[in-house]
């Protein structure tokens, strides 16, 4: 039998080549694909529906690349890694998890913030922003002016709090449309950023 026969698909729904897709979409998909050295399956995975795609990563572009605010690249992967954790997204805490890594250049972080972040090595600033998080992903109705004042202190502003809340919003929404699909993260992902680049 042929090896890649035994390896599982990357969606339950229909993945379509490259060459069938909108111009825009495979535009995009490669320059994905000539950056990191290969495609996230999620490019693919939504490929299938390209007005939903274009939607989707306009949003996520958005919340993720924002040059404001007070949150870095790292805060805003450990905002998805841990809250996809508690929404047992299996391709968001491999896939962000991985970018965590990279971003903080902590090998060990984003496991540590998957399983549980109240014991991971962070600051408490970022405590208190993963606590919110949580918050928001578990029990929205809940937040209240002292969730507020709590971030408040830590050094965060409204378009701050805006931002943790969004985040952690729009990937319950990818989160969701992933487990459905049963999105499989790319093997890449598992490696990357747990070893230190030889210089």
């Amino acid at each position: 039998m042929n090896a890649s026969a035994t390896v599982p698909p990357i969606s339950r729904y229909p993945v379509p080549d490259l060459v069938d897709l909108p111009d825009d979409l495979r535009t995009r998909i490669l320059a994905v694909q000539d950056k990191a050295g290969f495609v996230p399956n999620v490019f693919l995975a939504l490929a299938h529906r390209p007005a939903e795609f274009r939607a989707f990563f306009a949003y996520h572009d958005a919340l993720m690349d924002k040059e404001t605010g007070s949150l870095s690249k790292a805060d805003r992967e450990m905002i998805v890694t841990a809250t996809s954790a508690r929404n047992r997204c299996l391709y968001c805490v491999v896939a962000h998890g991985a970018l965590l890594r990279v971003y903080a250049k902590q090998p060990l972080l984003a496991d540590q913030v998957a399983v549980n972040h109240a014991k991971a090595d962070i600051a408490p600033r970022r405590k208190a922003m993963l606590d919110f998080a949580m918050k928001v992903c578990l029990e929205s109705h809940a937040v209240d002016d002292d969730d507020f004042t709590t971030l408040y202190a830590h050094g965060f502003d409204d378009e701050d709090i805006w931002d943790i809340a969004a985040i952690t919003a729009f990937f319950g929404l990818s989160n969701r449309i992933a487990n459905v699909a049963g999105m499989r993260p790319n093997d890449e992902f598992y490696l990357m950023g747990r070893v230190p680049r030889v210089k």
